[in-house]
């Protein structure tokens, strides 16, 4: 009753169903657990812990709502304290919590504390011989060599859970269905080897197939904690683990509550995280404290973001077939979202065009029972979630609520002999209450097919809650929400897939700057996200944190040399220099990136070298003057080290090194030199191959679909940059390479086989620029299973001369006059001069719109070769332009 003031008037419902829990949670000695629960979850939060709304079927009770063990009031959705808890349930329920990455590891601190170490442990997790692990550790033990055993287990196929056992004793008939031929191969070859009886490689397989399923490791659960009443060495036996500081059970999770231990789980969310360091950005750059427990679920931006599909980043509806249902839901009430919560996995899928349908009025909403409408009405008459099942079953047939719980459980778990008991009981039940045998058959008959895959409406409640918190921050301050889901990636290509998605949305993103990056991504007072400097490779958290401190203390730094007389020459030494002016931190004191790297002929130090060398003698200078009895300074004695004028770095070398430092192209692209050859002589983009990838897939967009059709059986002409180059052997020897190829738009893996690989090998190497030609088509007697077969490679440096056979100049015929004339002439002269070997033909074609007629002409024996700044020049005169062929 202490926390009852969540409600502001207890209405005689909620009182009600507050007595019963009440009632059962004591009745099953269950009340001291629910308090423990309560206790860490108050201390997280004392301790500044971000803790989520709830999860699985705790938030359907009232007295966890109550004491604040969930934010979810169970009533207002109908979430069932049945579902959670009835005195049918013979085990300890679940109230697993999420805890944001950082604050997780400070709650378990606090359980330790509190009980003891000796009271607390985590829970150990055992490790099985799978098929291939089998095969090379007995190969080892028996002396196979090494070359034999990884033959023998290349043999076994790939696919996910293969059993041994199964593979090699099942009827060859049943092995031949279930294998792809080259498996089934595999497989008889296997089968073979272990007939024969007498090699070790026989002996092998055979003391592999006694030992597959054997536990192999150990190793300690990620979020399962127990908590025992006394030393736990007077209960279960115990062990220690390098990764845990706490004692592990060596009792699985499985079987561990049966020893008298309370266990939960302990979750880390990195949508909690992303949460509060967005609240931490909102309030640094506006001062606005948000509560985002209790914002409004009724919020038009929000709505807004879910209608549009602009879900990147968000919680739960970000993939790309959430996002083209939510386009045509048009959600505009949170009841939408907990129902494409749940029905956005495989089974209840098929149903989401009809509960759309039935939202917008194309389809009539129709229930099999006029009583089904209380229940069935927010979902427009389609069962979505367990609990309507629970409830339905109690009003249609007078099911008890432990009854109706024992039903749920029975249908998602396919229990027959269960089920046949119930179904007696509901059909008699519906007959009592006056309703038609074979309406209820049907519903029965539509439960059995589709409780299997029903949700649990109450994880689904607290998860879309989570979701709208996202979206609500991404939807209201959008740079701070982008900047918080920046910081919390752990690979560089979810990095730059949320850069995309900044620039997308019209959020500028900015590189590394001195006087403006923090330690992480950070917003600016004009709404540009700032890459933060930890992200740079080589610059460490403790450089970092020296920098910023110092700028805090004493301002800005003012020029590159007020950086070296300020900086600890400790923290950041030459390489952090380095990396720093790789990723354009030092960029705004207005010096080219090489000068920092340029060494004068006969000079000993480059300018990074001689910045250094300055901070020691101005610091050493200083130290000295401090310390001298008379005090003063002899700061005029240390000139300023003057960085030497150099030619800058190309962009591909700018490039090269920004990207070495941040891991991403972010002031420029190398495909930039490159975008006359994309735009004239490639047909087709990165992101048509990847539509290839998607049609393996077992969740194929139907929009992906429509484009696959476009492209299949066609021949593609792509143009990119390749990155990680691999050559190879195949299982049986055979030579073949891949490579990453990538343009603006994507990534994508070719792999090159054969004769193919033989001939076009020369051009896997990192850093090359390639038009790729090739056909997307069937592989070789495999319906539907496609690939891009590469045909040719051209380097793209080598097109314009190849392809560009002839430019033609289209100027209006006003716009002929012998200035125009002098320009052309200067153009073609600075072209002759920088290109010796010029191949393409240059005409004119002067267009008189009037008379509506052409001209075209031929210039007199000229030829030139169109580079990028004999093009850039033709951009600047008025009014013309140009066509390749």
């Amino acid at each position: 009753h202490d926390a009852l003031p969540r409600y502001q008037d207890i209405s005689p419902e909620v009182e009600e169903r507050l007595n019963f829990e009440l009632f059962t949670i004591r009745t099953m000695g269950f009340a001291g657990y629910f308090l423990i629960v309560a206790d860490f979850i108050r201390a997280g939060r004392d301790l500044g812990v971000f803790i989520g709304p709830g999860r699985g079927s705790a938030a359907g009770s009232v007295v966890a709502y109550c004491i604040g063990i969930t934010n979810i009031e169970p009533m207002k959705y109908g979430l069932l304290f049945e579902r959670f808890l009835n005195p049918d349930r013979k085990s300890l329920p679940d109230i697993d919590t999420d805890f944001d990455d950082a604050g997780r590891q400070k709650v378990i601190d606090y359980v330790v504390e509190k009980y003891g170490k000796n009271q607390v442990a985590q829970i150990i997790t055992y490790g099985s011989m799978a098929a291939k692990s089998s095969i090379k550790d007995v190969a080892r033990v028996l002396d196979l060599p090494l070359a034999e055993a990884n033959m023998l287990a290349k043999l076994v196929p790939d696919r996910p859970g293969t059993n041994l056992v199964q593979v090699m004793t099942a009827p060859i008939e049943t092995v031949k269905k279930e294998q792809n031929p080259e498996d089934f191969e595999n497989i008889k070859t296997l089968r073979k080897i272990l007939e024969d009886g007498k090699t070790v490689q026989s002996a092998v397989l055979k003391e592999a197939l006694i030992l597959e399923g054997s536990v192999r490791n150990v190793g300690v659960h990620a979020a399962g904690i127990i908590i025992a009443p006394y030393d736990l060495t007077d209960i279960i036996p115990v062990a220690t683990s390098k990764e845990s500081d706490l004692l592990v059970t060596q009792f699985d999770g499985r079987v561990i509550e049966d020893a008298g231990v309370i266990k939960m789980d302990f979750l880390g969310l990195k949508t909690l995280t992303i949460i509060k360091d967005a609240l931490r950005l909102i309030k640094q750059n506006h001062n606005v404290d948000i509560d985002i427990d209790y914002i409004s679920l009724e919020d038009q931006k929000t709505f807004e973001l879910y209608q549009r599909g602009d879900t990147n980043g968000t919680f739960q509806f970000e993939s790309d077939g959430m996002q083209m249902y939510l386009r045509e839901l048009r959600p505009d009430k949170f009841e939408d979202l907990i129902a494409m919560n749940a029905l956005y996995r495989p089974g209840p899928m098929e149903y989401i065009p009809k509960f759309i349908s039935r939202k917008h009025g194309r389809e009539e909403v129709s229930y099999d029972l006029q009583d089904m409408q209380e229940h069935l009405e927010e979902t427009y008459g389609i069962t979505v979630y367990q609990e309507q099942v629970m409830l339905l079953s109690q009003k249609l047939a007078g099911f008890s609520k432990g009854d109706a719980d024992v039903l749920r459980k029975a249908m998602g778990k396919k229990q027959i002999e269960v089920l046949n008991k119930m179904k007696a009981q509901f059909m008699e039940g519906c007959k009592t209450n006056g309703h038609d045998a074979k309406i209820a058959e049907k519903v029965w008959t539509d439960w059995e097919a589709f409780a299997q895959y029903a949700f649990n409406k109450s994880h689904s409640t607290c998860y879309a809650f989570v979701a709208y918190q996202t979206a609500y921050l991404k939807a209201n301050y959008p740079a701070e929400y982008m900047a918080a889901v920046l910081n919390n990636q752990n690979n560089i290509e979810k990095i730059s897939f949320f850069m995309e998605e900044c620039k997308r949305m019209g959020i500028t993103v900015l590189g590394p700057d001195i006087n403006e990056s923090e330690l992480s991504f950070t917003v600016n007072k004009k709404g540009e996200v700032r890459f933060g400097m930890s992200g740079m490779k080589g610059v460490g958290e403790k450089a970092v944190e020296s920098i910023v401190e110092e700028r805090l203390e004493n301002g800005l730094y003012q020029d590159i040399y007020d950086f070296s007389r300020r900086t600890n020459s400790r923290s950041v030494s030459k390489k952090v220099y380095e990396n720093l002016v790789y990723g354009g931190a030092f960029d705004l004191f207005g010096f080219h990136r090489a000068q920092f790297f340029f060494k004068p002929d006969g000079g000993m130090y480059n300018g990074i070298e001689r910045l250094i060398k300055y901070t020691n003698d101005f610091q050493n200078n200083l130290n000295s003057s401090q310390a001298s009895l008379f005090g003063g300074t002899n700061d005029a004695q240390i000139s300023e080290p003057q960085l030497q004028e150099c030619e800058e770095w190309g962009l591909i070398e700018k490039l090269k090194y920004e990207k070495d430092s941040i891991g991403i192209y972010l002031t420029g692209h190398p495909l930039d030199n490159y975008k006359f050859e994309l735009d004239n002589f490639c047909s087709h983009q990165v992101k048509h191959l990847s539509l290839v990838s998607r049609m393996k897939g077992s969740e194929v967009l139907p929009e992906d679909r429509e484009e696959f059709k476009k492209i299949k059986n066609r021949d593609l002409v792509i143009g990119g940059l390749v990155s990680s180059c691999s050559h190879r052997t195949t299982k049986n020897g055979k030579p073949f390479g891949s490579f990453m190829f990538e343009d603006y738009s994507d990534t994508f893996e070719v792999v090159l086989f054969g004769e193919d690989y033989v001939k076009l090998k020369q051009y896997l190497n990192d850093g090359f620029f390639l038009q790729v030609r090739g056909t997307v088509g069937e592989r070789f007697k495999q319906q539907d299973n496609w690939e891009f077969k590469v045909g040719s490679i051209v380097l793209l440096s080598e097109l314009r001369d190849k392809m560009s056979k002839c430019l033609t100049i289209q100027l209006p015929l006003t716009e002929l006059s012998g200035t125009f004339m002098d320009q052309m002439d200067e153009i073609v002269k600075a072209n002759t001069e920088q290109n010796p070997t010029r191949n393409c033909q240059l005409k004119f074609m002067v267009l008189d719109y009037e008379s509506n007629i052409s001209l075209e002409m031929p210039s007199k024996n000229v030829k030139i070769f169109p580079s990028n700044e004999f093009l850039e020049h033709l951009s600047e005169l008025n009014k013309i332009s140009y066509k390749l062929n």
